[in-house]
């Protein structure tokens, strides 16, 4: 006799349930976000939700797991150009709609650390690790100083970021290089070529 299987799990349903789910969160917060809502716009019901998640934290958690930053790629033995480019990618991301809210979101003392957890795994550690990387290769280049506080100045990195956002500034022109020219001069940058310690021209 054979055995009766279940309808295959439509893909679809979930990524449009995830898709929804990030925009809730952004819109709305962690603790505003309505599960019936979610399941409502996605076009599906409750209990095709629950079914795939069992409650509110659990699909904040995979919707945001869904998130990630891809950085500026393979490095090309320029630590001031990789770092241009980590941060132009960077602005990229944030500027993308929803984002900057998203991130107000984690702030936020009703996000469970799970949700939280996930968004740094998956958006906040990777970037800081390539931003760190590129500030140790130049370390390593002798282009920055041997004992640069780079804890700091990985969070000097994209700190500014969120500072002229909070104080709703647009962004000025030219923001990563100049962020990126910023901090190198605040390690004691130096570039092969420049003059000065002021890293080549674009």
């Amino acid at each position: 006799m054979m055995q009766r299987t279940g309808r295959a799990r439509d893909a679809s349903i979930d990524d449009r349930i995830l898709a929804v789910a990030r925009r809730h969160l952004s819109v709305y917060g962690y603790a505003r976000m309505s599960l019936a809502a979610v399941a409502q716009e996605a076009g599906t019901t409750r209990p095709a939700l629950y079914r795939r998640w069992p409650g509110k934290a659990e699909l904040a958690a995979a919707a945001v797991a869904t998130l990630e930053e891809q950085g500026q790629g393979v490095p090309t033995g320029d630590p001031f150009a990789d770092l241009v480019a980590e941060l132009a990618d960077f602005q990229r991301g944030v500027s993308t709609p929803g984002r900057m809210s998203l991130v107000g979101t984690m702030l936020q003392d009703t996000t469970t650390p799970d949700v939280l957890a996930r968004y740094r795994a998956r958006v906040i550690d990777p970037r800081r690790r390539r931003l760190r990387a590129i500030l140790d290769t130049a370390v390593r280049m002798g282009l920055i100083d041997a004992d640069a506080d780079l804890e700091i100045a990985v969070t000097l990195c994209t700190g500014s970021w969120y500072a002229r956002a909070l104080a709703k500034d647009q962004p000025p022109e030219r923001w990563p290089r100049r962020t990126a020219l910023l901090v190198w001069r605040a390690v004691g940058g130096r570039h092969p070529g420049g003059a000065e310690g002021e890293p080549a021209a674009d």
